[in-house]
């Protein structure tokens, strides 16, 4: 059996549900950093989003990712906050709209905590 590799991605809902269908979704930090911001598990983003977007007000959704669909390069790297350990995938490149195989609206407490 082949497993599907999956990473995700957090975007503010309204951006993503603006953004046309038929281009290839480009987070608004990808001019500044060159990459979008992935990580590769669910408890992973959670922690992240708890560490940088808890007090970032409004409604977000997760990406799921199939890396094997994506047709921008993908690199492993370290985080810039020594807080937050493992290497996290960077797509160098906006994301396909094939590669997406789902988008969950991310729940989040009444303190902004996101529950993943």
């Amino acid at each position: 059996m082949i497993r599907t590799i999956i990473f995700f991605h957090m975007a503010p809902a309204e951006r993503w549900m603006t953004w046309p269908a038929h281009e290839p979704y480009v987070p608004a930090e990808f001019a500044a950093d060159g990459f979008v911001h992935c990580t590769s598990g669910e408890a992973l983003m959670a922690r992240v989003a708890n560490t940088l977007y808890r007090d970032t007000p409004g409604d977000f959704v997760l990406l799921v990712i199939d890396v094997d669909a994506l047709t921008a390069p993908v690199r492993r790297e370290a985080p810039a906050s020594a807080d937050l350990a493992p290497l996290f995938p960077h797509i160098y490149g906006p994301i396909n709209r094939e590669a997406i195989i789902e988008v969950r609206r991310i729940q989040r407490a009444a303190d902004g905590v996101f529950l993943l």
